[in-house]
């Protein structure tokens, strides 16, 4: 027995502190479903968040102990089916293009995430800048969905405020040539 009652993993009883025990395996597997059930997760957030809890939950929890619990639990999420980063992607691509992000920013945010460049990048073929760039303009009345006097001040407030979310100087100026009917199209049109 170990010293949290627990029988180690071993049938010959040896202690290894490098192997979770039956607890925090089984904890792991909870908290894995519940982590899940609440919301769409990447790999590398279920494994962080495992990890940290694991640390929280369990006082004598050595660091291999930890890795191997996290590791069990994203192994464990693949086997239920709970979790697809190339779906994680594709729903956060398209979620970010419909709220006028960029596909630069959008590349980033699923980097922090943990999403592999290659399962990114297919995500991020579908997905529209111009269209989201029309998107930003009319959250920020920019452009067409501009209400005052356009000055040079104002122009390159515009450009800039283009720049910093991610979009090439190209689409701003494409967005900034278009009639509020034809950017009002585009959106109606959707993103495809």
């Amino acid at each position: 027995m170990t010293a949290d009652g627990d029988k180690p993993v071993f049938a010959d009883e040896e202690v290894r502190s490098d192997v979770p025990t039956k607890r925090m395996m089984s904890w792991a597997r909870n908290s894995t479903i519940y982590r899940l059930g609440r919301r769409m997760m990447t790999e590398k957030e279920l494994f962080d968040a495992i990890a940290r809890k694991a640390k929280e939950k369990f006082e004598d929890i050595t660091p291999a102990q930890v890795k191997a619990t996290a590791t069990f639990a994203v192994t464990f999420a693949h086997e239920v089916g709970g979790l697809d980063d190339a779906a994680y992607a594709g729903i956060r691509t398209r979620s970010a293009v419909r709220s006028g992000k960029s596909k630069r920013v959008i590349a980033q945010k699923l980097a922090v995430k943990g999403i592999d460049a290659e399962i990114a990048a297919v995500a991020l073929e579908e997905s529209n800048d111009l269209f989201a760039a029309v998107v930003f303009a009319r959250k920020r009345g920019f452009g067409p969905f501009r209400r005052g006097d356009l000055d040079e001040k104002r122009k390159m407030k515009e450009l800039s405020s283009f720049a910093r979310q991610g979009f090439s100087f190209e689409t701003g100026k494409r967005v900034f040539g278009m009639s509020r009917d034809e950017a009002e199209q585009l959106v109606l049109s959707g993103p495809d």
